[in-house]
């Protein structure tokens, strides 16, 4: 895992023209770019794509980069960015396969497994179902550890729009988990 200073190092040295050294950057952060859009996309085909676009855009973006937040915050904003224009336009259907509930260390019996299958497959169909912004700062904040101001920096809004978004996202959930 590269330090800031390091990450900052590489940056230099590609803006200084030695481009060999963007292989680095993108092998440091194609993973949780990938895991990022299946979580926001959560269709395989499309998770190549958009990973693909998002580094294709950071590699343009990189002279605007001014190391006043972390890299992969810088990363992020760019992932949420494409991924929102790639719904506007594709209007695709949300999928969530990745979502599990937590597991715990004994074996569930065959019924529990089948509540298990059930509840999961009731909340992925639910987070599908919110909007895209509410879903964005929801798995920013469930699924990535993102403090609010991480998700504020990403999505590029205020501190209470992504309090707000969350609140509306968990009250939502609850809604339709309730019906």
């Amino acid at each position: 895992m590269l330090t800031n200073e390091q990450e900052q190092q590489i940056v230099q040295q590609i803006l200084s023209g030695d481009k060999e050294r963007y292989a680095l950057i993108v092998k440091e952060h194609q993973a949780s770019v990938a895991n990022l859009c299946f979580k926001l996309v959560g269709n395989k085909l499309d998770i190549e794509e958009v990973t693909q676009r998002v580094f294709i855009e950071l590699y343009t973006a990189l002279p605007r980069f001014r190391f006043s937040s972390r890299l992969s915050t810088f990363i992020y904003r760019i992932t949420v960015n494409i991924v929102s224009k790639m719904l506007k336009h594709d209007r695709r259907i949300v999928s969530y396969d990745d979502i599990r509930p937590p597991e715990d260390d004994s074996e569930p019996s065959r019924e529990e497994q089948i509540i298990r299958d059930e509840q999961t497959a009731r909340l992925r169909n639910a987070i599908g179902q919110l909007k895209h912004e509410q879903r964005t700062a929801l798995v920013l904040f469930t699924y990535n550890d993102f403090s609010y101001n991480d998700i504020a920096d990403v999505m590029q809004i205020s501190l209470p729009k992504v309090e707000s978004l969350i609140f509306r996202a968990k009250k939502n959930l609850q809604k339709m988990l309730l019906k």
